[in-house]
């Protein structure tokens, strides 16, 4: 991934916080039948590994963990939002009609060694704890105990667990941090007027920033 100095996020926590904010990341695998990509949930273990470790699962009659064999590298994409910019949004362009259209956004690029475990233990394991951590915002969370054991027996062997330690994390936060810090704030604002405020406030914070250091 091509990331000017200008738009690198570097903080491993920042990126952390990005994948468990927007678990569901594209798995990129250059497997025996050659490129692939799957979307998958996935569960960070930050303390696992220097760079933290990924957990997720996929249906058994899904090639890939077959495709694929451990400690093969894999690459995995979460993103947290994007939008497009028009250069009207730029007080500056009004001035000096020097703007164009662009496309903002924030993504994590996680690259590791895939493990394949094809037991009932981890993947139990990894169901319940993905149930856990998305069911726990609901009135009744759902967990695995509700429903009958021989129908979770049978889900279980249905399904594979991967592991992928991560090697490398990349990051880019492209927030118009290459402009003024009144153009970036002007464009987060209406960003956040059409209800785009997940980058909205994020051009805000990235304003703020280069206001300070200005």
């Amino acid at each position: 991934m091509y990331v000017p100095p200008h738009f690198d996020e570097p903080n491993q926590d920042v990126l952390h916080e990005l994948i468990e904010n927007n678990p569901l990341g594209a798995l990129i695998t250059h497997g025996k039948s050659g490129l692939d990509a799957n979307h998958i949930p996935f569960e960070l273990n930050r303390t696992q590994g220097k760079h933290g470790t990924l957990h997720c699962h996929v249906a058994r009659a899904n090639p890939v963990w077959q495709d694929v064999k451990t400690g093969d590298e894999v690459l995995i994409v979460f993103r947290a939002g994007d939008a497009y910019i028009s250069p009207n949004w730029y007080p500056s362009k009004h001035v000096f009609h020097t703007q164009v259209p662009t496309w903002n956004y924030r993504v994590a690029h996680a690259y590791g060694r895939i493990t394949v475990h094809d037991d009932t233990a981890y993947v139990r394991r990894n169901v319940a704890r993905l149930s856990h951590m998305h069911e726990a915002a609901q009135p009744a969370p759902w967990k695995m105990g509700d429903a009958p054991r021989d129908f979770i027996e049978t889900m279980v062997k249905a399904i594979v667990g991967l592991e992928v330690e991560i090697t490398r994390l990349v990051g880019k936060a492209k927030l118009s941090q290459n402009k003024e810090p009144k153009d970036i704030r002007n464009a987060g604002e209406m960003l956040n007027a059409q209800g785009d405020r997940h980058l909205g406030n994020a051009m805000l914070s990235a304003a703020a920033r280069k206001s300070g250091g200005d």
